[in-house]
C-alpha cells in the first residue's frame, strides 16, 4: 500500500471506516512534522503493531505559548512523506488549522482538555502554562478523529508521555499506548525538530545536555542516590554558556518529585543553548 496524504477529517475517518471494516488494527503517531529518525522510529513501532498506520503532521497552535516559535516552526511536509514512506507509514493526516480548529477565533472560545495541575507545575509545564492544555487537547482530537487501537509516543518528551498515559486511563480511551525510547545523534545529542535552528558552535554548546544527564547516572551507577549531588553533578558538565531552566528528578510511576534514588526515577532537563530551547531526559534504573 503506498502512503497517502490526507487533509479532511471526513476523508481521514472514511478511510478508517474501510479498515475496520475489513478488521484492521489501527496505530497512530501524533507528530508537528519535520520528522527525524525521532519519528521514524515511532512509525516502525507502530508498523510493527497494527495493520494500518497513520501519523499527524500539524503544527499545533494552542500549545504554543507567547513568544514562541510557532511561526517559524519548521513545516517540511514533502521531506515528511519521504521518511514516512520509508518507515512504512500507510497514512499522513496533515489538516489545516481551519480544519482542526474551524473558525476560531481566540483559544478561549475552545473547549479544552486540562490536565492536573500539580503535574503540570513542574518542569516544562512550569514556564510553558497552558501548553500542555494544548498538546492534550489536540491529541484528544486526534484520538476521537483516528480512534487508533494503538497510538505511539517519544520518551524524549517524557512529561507528555506521563500526561498522555494519565488522559487515557482517567477519560477511559480504549487506546493502547506505547512509550518508545529517545532516539540520539552518534555524539549524544537527543534528536529533535529544533535541533534545526542550532548554529554549529550553539550545536556543541548542546551536547553538554547529554554530557551532563550521562555523568549523573555514571554517578547514579557508582552508588550515589541523594539528587541533590546528581543534580551538582549535573550543573559541573553543563557548559556554563547554556542556559539552565530546570534539572529535575522525579518518580518514573507518579512523577513526583524525590530526594533520593529509590526506584525508576526519571531525570529531566530543559536549557536554552542561544535562543533554542531543548530538553533531554534520562531513566536511572535501580
Amino acid at each position: 500500500m503506498s502512503l497517502i496524504v490526507v487533509n479532511e477529517i471526513k476523508k481521514l475517518r472514511e478511510l478508517v471506516r474501510d479498515y475496520r471494516k475489513q478488521g484492521k488494527t489501527i496505530a497512530l503517531v501524533p507528530t508537528m512534522g519535520c520528522l527525524h529518525n525521532g519519528h521514524k522510529s515511532l512509525m516502525e513501532k507502530a508498523h510493527s503493531v497494527a495493520d494500518v498506520t497513520v501519523a499527524s503532521v500539524f503544527v499545533n497552535p494552542i500549545q504554543f505559548c507567547p513568544g514562541e516559535d510557532y511561526d517559524r516552526y519548521p513545516r517540511t511536509l514533502e521531506a515528511d512523506k519521504i521518511v514516512a514512506e520509508s518507515a512504512g507509514l500507510d497514512i499522513i493526516f496533515a489538516p489545516s488549522v481551519n480544519e482542526m480548529y474551524p473558525n476560531l477565533q481566540k483559544f478561549s472560545d475552545l473547549t479544552m482538555v486540562t490536565p492536573p495541575y500539580e503535574l503540570t507545575d513542574i518542569m516544562c509545564g512550569k514556564s510553558r502554562v497552558g501548553h500542555f492544555d494544548g498538546v492534550e487537547t489536540v491529541v484528544t482530537k486526534l484520538f476521537n478523529i483516528v480512534q487508533p487501537d494503538f497510538a505511539c509516543f517519544g520518551m524524549k518528551d517524557i512529561q507528555q508521555l506521563f500526561l498522555i498515559k494519565k488522559m487515557v486511563a482517567d477519560l477511559n480511551f480504549p487506546i493502547e499506548i506505547i512509550p518508545c525510547p529517545l532516539v540520539r545523534e552518534d555524539d549524544g545529542l537527543a534528536l529533535s525538530s529544533r535541533n534545526k535552528y542550532l548554529s554549529e558552535t550553539d550545536r556543541k554548546l548542546a551536547l553538554s545536555l547529554s554530557k551532563a544527564l550521562f555523568a549523573i547516572r555514571d554517578f547514579f551507577k557508582a552508588g550515589i542516590t541523594d539528587t541533590k549531588k546528581l543534580f551538582d553533578t549535573g550543573l559541573t558538565n553543563l557548559d556554563k554558556n547554556v542556559e539552565l531552566e530546570y534539572l529535575e528528578f522525579v518518580d518514573f510511576d507518579t512523577f513526583k518529585p524525590v530526594d533520593s534514588v529509590s526506584h525508576n526515577t526519571i531525570c529531566a532537563m530543559a536549557a536554552k543553548v542561544g535562543n533554542v530551547r531543548l530538553i533531554d531526559n534520562i531513566v536511572l534504573e535501580v
